[in-house]
């Protein structure tokens, strides 16, 4: 049996003095949520999304080509019911903030789910050669297998690829929801509107950051501990450096060793070139450069 609640007039007080606290004017009073996405909502599509893309992965029956159809719409189905309902709450929001633009009409977020749903063959390509940059890159790696059951590193760059497309829709919010998911999971920071080309590795992974503005090549490989980040701009600041170029640029074939950091919208990494670990870089180094960390420099 469990014990009686005595205190119930007290518990009624403090929900009372919660619900007061909704009439000031902090930012995060926001009583319209409705109309704003909803978190859960948008990693169930997510996780529908997934099996899609690793459908061998994920599916509990035998796999034929008569029931791969069917099975690939039981999971498309619901996500698409789901984002397009999410999106168009995102479209309502930033419509009653004034913030939406005026040629988004009332079919746009089924237009979104739909392009997305184009670019996954695309996108199930991509994620191929990074599982596979991943397989060849990592001697510990037994099997492809493995690689996309364990390696935090796909899970976070799964997440990176479909939130890139919806970042390019400019569909507000809906990109940081799937990323920041993957982040809790995986502990790798990958902001959707960076440019990250194919046969993307990150071994380990665990604390990479990798900025909105970043530009990287094919066939780079980071450590964990990575930062790709911006020199610190104030809120207040200048509007030209907070909307422009902001993160690094890592041309095609480079290694970035553990600890690295590289700040700045104006550096750029030439190809080939090798980053030791725990270098601080802001300033572009040419192509084939090897970079490494000389104690008591700066």
């Amino acid at each position: 049996m469990s014990r009686p609640l005595t205190r119930l007039s007290d518990l009624e007080t403090a929900i009372d003095a919660i619900v007061e606290s909704y009439h000031g004017r902090e930012e995060i009073n926001s009583l319209e949520s409705a109309a704003l996405p909803n978190k859960r909502a948008v990693i169930d599509a997510f996780n529908h999304l997934k099996p899609v893309i690793y459908l061998g992965f994920y599916s509990t029956r035998s796999l034929t080509p008569e029931n791969l159809r069917h099975t690939i719409a039981e999971h498309l189905y619901p996500a698409y019911e789901i984002l397009v309902d999410q999106i168009f709450r995102v479209f309502s929001y930033e419509k009653a903030m004034g913030r939406a633009p005026a040629a988004r009409g009332p079919e746009w977020s089924e237009e979104v789910v739909l392009r997305l749903y184009r670019a996954l063959p695309a996108l199930r390509r991509a994620l191929n050669s990074d599982v596979l940059a991943a397989y060849d890159g990592d001697p510990a790696a037994k099997s492809v297998e493995e690689v996309v059951f364990s390696y935090p590193a796909i899970e976070a760059i799964t997440a990176y690829r479909v939130a890139h497309v919806l970042y390019q829709e400019h569909v507000e919010m809906i990109p940081r929801i799937i990323s920041e998911y993957a982040h809790s999971k995986t502990g790798i920071d990958i902001h959707p509107g960076a440019q990250i080309g194919e046969r993307f590795f990150i071994d380990h992974g665990t604390g990479v950051v990798i900025g909105e503005t970043s530009v990287i090549g094919r066939n780079v490989k980071v450590y964990q501990g990575v930062t790709l980040g911006a020199l610190s701009i104030p809120r207040g600041g200048d509007v030209a450096q907070r909307s422009g170029r902001r993160h690094p640029t890592i041309e095609d074939n480079v290694t970035i060793y553990s600890g690295a950091t590289i700040l700045g919208g104006d550096t750029v990494i030439g190809s080939g070139s090798v980053i030791g670990g725990n270098v601080w870089i802001v300033h572009s180094v040419p192509p084939h450069s090897k970079i490494t960390y000389e104690p008591g420099t700066a």
